[in-house]
């Protein structure tokens, strides 16, 4: 990053507490450094969806990741034991563990079948990455923490294999850091002092409902002040997030900012 960029970045972090013009200044920087990041990464992503290996490992990729998960989810779906490994290792003593859950179990299997098949698709091939990446991040995690060998790299592979298609489905997903909404959502007319005073009268009702269906306890309005002081401070908490949420139509790069 070059000297100008770095003092533009610092400067940043003070807009809160800086006069409105200078808010206004640094915030415009800020805005266009953030759309210099997105003009390159788009030449980038553009350049390399055009490019015909990659697109012929792409699809490999997905084929290959599809054939690797279909078979463990059949058997979690089917209700079949993962291992036959003994309880005495911690691979056993897991897998036998989570086989007992139940349908829990097979729900696994379900997603996994489900991200599988989407991501052959080439129309649902994102969703499919971004199902894919999470469930086999967390097994490559799993299969590390517990030992597994063998198996913990092949799950690291599939889990940068899954990265790699989550980033070739970058202009699809994008718009989670680069589309913003301007407007901000209209609190209601006195709602900072409403809302922390609703959700602390909850408090109280719920208090008085533990003590309706149980036995008074002594120091029982010690824990009611309690039950309305957190019930006020979420509510204070709920308005303040709400202020702050942004509502109406997206905000494309296109527009003026």
């Amino acid at each position: 990053m070059r000297d100008a960029e770095r003092v533009q970045t610092m400067l940043c972090l003070y807009i809160f507490s800086k006069p409105k013009f200078f808010q206004n200044f640094c915030l415009s920087k800020c805005v266009h450094n953030f759309m210099n990041v997105e003009n390159t990464l788009d030449k980038w992503h553009a350049a390399a969806t055009r490019n015909r290996f990659l697109q012929l490992f792409t699809a490999f990729t997905r084929l290959l990741l599809f054939i690797g998960f279909t078979p463990p989810s059949i058997t979690k779906i089917r209700n079949i034991p993962f291992t036959l490994i003994p309880d005495s290792h911690p691979v056993g003593h897991y897998f036998n563990a989570l086989y007992a859950t139940g349908y829990y179990y097979q729900f696994i299997g379900w997603a996994q079948l489900i991200a599988a098949v989407l991501l052959i698709f080439p129309r649902t091939a994102h969703l499919g990455a971004l199902m894919f990446f999470p469930i086999i991040l967390n097994i490559a995690v799993l299969t590390n923490s517990v030992g597994f060998a063998g198996t913990w790299l092949v799950t690291i592979l599939m889990a940068l294999a899954a990265f790699y298609l989550v980033c070739w489905d970058y202009d699809r997903l994008k718009a989670i850091f680069f589309v913003k909404r301007d407007e901000r959502a209209k609190p209601f007319k006195n709602q900072l002092l409403l809302l922390p005073a609703l959700f602390g009268a909850g408090g109280f009702a719920f208090f008085g409902l533990l003590m309706f269906v149980n036995n008074p306890i002594g120091g029982a309005w010690k824990y009611a002040l309690i039950l309305v002081a957190l019930g006020a401070a979420f509510g204070l908490a709920v308005a303040v997030h709400h202020k702050f949420i942004t509502v109406g139509d997206l905000k494309t790069r296109g527009d003026t900012l």
